[in-house]
C-alpha cells in the first residue's frame, strides 16, 4: 500500500549564542535556508522574539522576504507571530503580501506568544496571551479567505477591514497554531480548521500528550462543522547526527552550555544539570529539557527508530521540524542536516523499498538472466562474422574476448 511520505524541514527559532556577530548570525541563518532548500528540505519556520538576548529574529516576515529571494522551492513559515503583540489586519495584511512574494510559499504560523519578557515590555498580562490569540484567529482567518470583518474587543477595533490582494495558494496560506504542553493550540486549531505545529513533540510530557492533542484537534474540528488533516501537523524535535556517535557528541561541546546560559537568564537561576557538557547531555538525551524537549545525538541509525516512535505515538504526522538549537558549530550543523536528508528520512519514508526489491529479484534470477545475455552476445557476432564470410572475408574479424 502507497504510504504519504513524512516531509522534512527545520525550526529556526533561532537560538544564538550572545557572544557573536549578531549581523552574521541572521546572515549565517539566512544561507541555512538557502542550503536547505537545495538539499530538498521542504519546509523552515522562522520565530519571533524580542527579548531575552538569545532568539534574535523579531520580525519573521522580513527573514522570510530576504529568504524567498534566495530559494527556489522550500515553502517558509512564521515561527510564530505572536498574535497579540499585532493588530490582526497587519499579520494578515503581511502575510497575504508574502503569498505573492514567496510566489505561493508562505504559511502562517501563529501562538500566543512564548517569553513573558516580550509581553511584559509591551504591557500585556500573560493570563490574556491566549484569549487575545483566539480572538486575533476569529479576524485572521477569514481575512485571508477574502471575507470583510467588522470586530471590536479591548485591544482592537476594526471596522470593515479587508485585505487588498487575492491569494496566490487557493484559498489562502496555509495556518498553524502553535501547540506546547497545554490544549489551548489543539483546540484553536480545531476550531477553524487549521494546521498544528506540536513543539514539545519529543519531551516526555509534551510526547505522551500528542495522541490527546491530536484528539482535541478533531473533537474541535467536529464542533465547528470543520476537518482536519494529519498532513497539516508538524512535530518539533532536537536532533544532532553525524557520522559517528563520538563525533556528534564532540560537536556538541561548541555550545551546550551556552544555551544553558540562555535557560538562566529565562529562569532567573541556573539549572541544576548546567555544570558541565556532560551533564547537560546527560539530561537533554534522557528526561530531557525544559522547552527543547529530548535530544537524539548519535548516528543517523540512531535517528531512524526515534522518529518512527514519534509517528506510532502520535498516530501519524505531516512533517518532522529539526528544531534550530545551534549547539554545534555551523559546520557540524550543516553536516547534521545533510546525512538527516539523506539517510534518516529515505529510510523513514521507506524510499528505497522499490529498489530494494528490484535488485533482489534481478539477483534472484541471475541464473536465468546472465546465460540469455550471453547467448545474446555470441548470436551477435555469430552474424557479424556470418556477413563478413559473405562478402568474402573483408571487413574486420570479431574474435570473442579480444
Amino acid at each position: 500500500m502507497s504510504v504519504r511520505p513524512i516531509r522534512l524541514g527545520v525550526f529556526l527559532a533561532p537560538f544564538h549564542p550572545a557572544d557573536e556577530s549578531p549581523t552574521e548570525q541572521i546572515h549565517r541563518d539566512l544561507e541555512l535556508v538557502r542550503h536547505l532548500d537545495a538539499i530538498g528540505y521542504d519546509e523552515a519556520w522562522i520565530g519571533e522574539h524580542h527579548s531575552g538576548g538569545y532568539e534574535i529574529i523579531a520580525s519573521p516576515e522580513l527573514f522570510i522576504a530576504h529568504a524567498a529571494a534566495l530559494t527556489k522551492r522550500i515553502r517558509l513559515g512564521t515561527g510564530v507571530v505572536s498574535l497579540p503583540y499585532h493588530n490582526p489586519l497587519m499579520v494578515a495584511d503581511r502575510i497575504m503580501q508574502l503569498d505573492h512574494q514567496t510566489r505561493g510559499r508562505v504559511m502562517l504560523g501563529c501562538g500566543p506568544g512564548q517569553l513573558v519578557t516580550d509581553a511584559f515590555m509591551l504591557g500585556i498580562d500573560p493570563k490574556t496571551q491566549r484569549d487575545r490569540m483566539l480572538e486575533a484567529l476569529d479576524v485572521i482567518v477569514p481575512l485571508l479567505r477574502g471575507q470583510v470583518v467588522t470586530k471590536k474587543t479591548d485591544w482592537f477595533d476594526l471596522r470593515e477591514a479587508q485585505i487588498q490582494l487575492p491569494p496566490v495558494q487557493w484559498p489562502g496560506p496555509e495556518i498553524a497554531v502553535a501547540s506546547a504542553i497545554s490544549p489551548s493550540g489543539a483546540r484553536a486549531a480545531g476550531q477553524h480548521g487549521l494546521g498544528l505545529l506540536s513543539l514539545a513533540a519529543s519531551g516526555p510530557e509534551g510526547y505522551e500528550q500528542l495522541p490527546k492533542h491530536w484528539q482535541v484537534c478533531e473533537e474541535k474540528a467536529k464542533e465547528f462543522g470543520h476537518s482536519v488533516d494529519r498532513a497539516n501537523w508538524r512535530c518539533v524535535v532536537p536532533m544532532h547526527i553525524a557520522e559517528t556517535r563520538e563525533q556528534a557528541r564532540a560537536d556538541m561541546e561548541h555550545g551546550t552550555l551556552r544555551l544553558a546560559g540562555y535557560m538562566e537568564a529565562l529562569g532567573g537561576t541556573k539549572p541544576p544539570f548546567a555544570t558541565s557538557t556532560d551533564r547537560m547531555l546527560e539530561e537533554w538525551t534522557g528526561p530531557g529539557l525544559p522547552i527543547f524537549g529530548k535530544l537524539t545525538l548519535g548516528t543517523p541509525e540512531d535517528a531512524v527508530p526515534v522518529l518512527q516512535s514519534l509517528l506510532e505515538k502520535s498516530g501519524g504526522f505531516g512533517t518532522v521540524l529539526l528544531l534550530g538549537h545551534n549547539c554545534a558549530n555551523p559546520e557540524a550543523t550543516r553536516k547534521s542536516y545533510e546525512l538527516i536528508a539523506r539517510q534518516v528520512m529515505p529510510a523513514l519514508n521507506r524510499e528505497n523499498n522499490a529498489r530494494a526489491r528490484s535488485m533482489a529479484w534481478a539477483t534472484k534470477n541471475a541464473g536465468t538472466f546472465m546465460p540469455a545475455f550471453s547467448v545474446g552476445i555470441q548470436k551477435a557476432i555469430e552474424d557479424h562474422e556470418r556477413e563478413r564470410a559473405q562478402r568474402g572475408g573483408q571487413g574486420t574479424q570479431w574474435v570473442k574476448g579480444a
